[in-house]
């Protein structure tokens, strides 16, 4: 009869653990580490009314005192009205409000958009355009908070589909309810954040708040 051979512990333990992938501790709230279905949507619905607007709303400077600080340091200003936590290589985002008039309106696109001229120069030029959806660009919703980290997710791709979540939902709980027909004239007030443009191009903004006055 055939002795049975016996293996080394140490050798069925490297046998054991060769068909074991180590996982990374899931953190709070990262469904996707977990095993759970990742649901960008429903976890920006979450977060909307208990965080994200109480951030912006404290975080948030005059858009004219913001861009000013910006053009001359846009580290200061980041730190001040920004994520001082955002990655090195990602450009500084900033929250702002704005109290304004619209003098001129981009409605008939998906991108819809309007330009708004700042109250404290009052000189009927464009200081800033406003996305109004549904199609949005960007992610400064997301950049500008600080409480928001990359690290929290898989990968990049969760990542960008979380920063697309906060478009989608302030359309469809604030723009998407905005009126589209002859805006010009119109007071406009504004929450959200937004990106400084390069060149002559307007700086961009996402809004998470928005108000358009009646018909002047």
């Amino acid at each position: 009869m055939t002795k049975s051979r016996k293996w080394p512990i140490i050798a069925v333990l490297a046998i054991a653990l060769g068909g074991c992938k180590i996982l990374p501790t899931p953190a709070e709230g990262d469904t996707a580490a977990a095993g759970g279905k990742f649901d960008p949507d429903a976890m920006v619905a979450k977060i909307w009314d208990a965080k994200v607007i109480p951030y912006l709303e404290q975080k948030a400077g005059p858009f004219a005192e913001v861009d000013a600080l910006a053009r001359s340091d846009a580290k200061a200003a980041g730190e001040k009205y920004g994520n001082p936590n955002k990655q090195a290589n990602s450009p500084w985002t900033y929250a702002v409000r704005v109290d304004g008039k619209i003098v001129a309106a981009n409605t008939k696109s998906r991108a819809a958009s309007i330009d708004v001229d700042v109250d404290v120069d009052g000189d009927g030029k464009a200081d800033l355009r406003a996305e109004i959806g549904p199609a949005m660009r960007g992610t400064a919703l997301r950049d500008v908070l600080d409480f928001v980290n990359f690290n929290e997710f898989i990968n990049q791709i969760d990542f960008a589909q979380y920063g697309k979540a906060f478009n989608t939902y302030a359309d469809k709980t604030v723009l998407s309810k905005l009126p589209r027909e002859n805006l010009e004239g119109h007071n406009v007030r504004l929450l959200g954040a937004y990106v400084p443009a390069n060149g002559s191009d307007l700086p961009l903004l996402t809004p998470a708040k928005a108000e358009i006055g009646p018909s002047p």
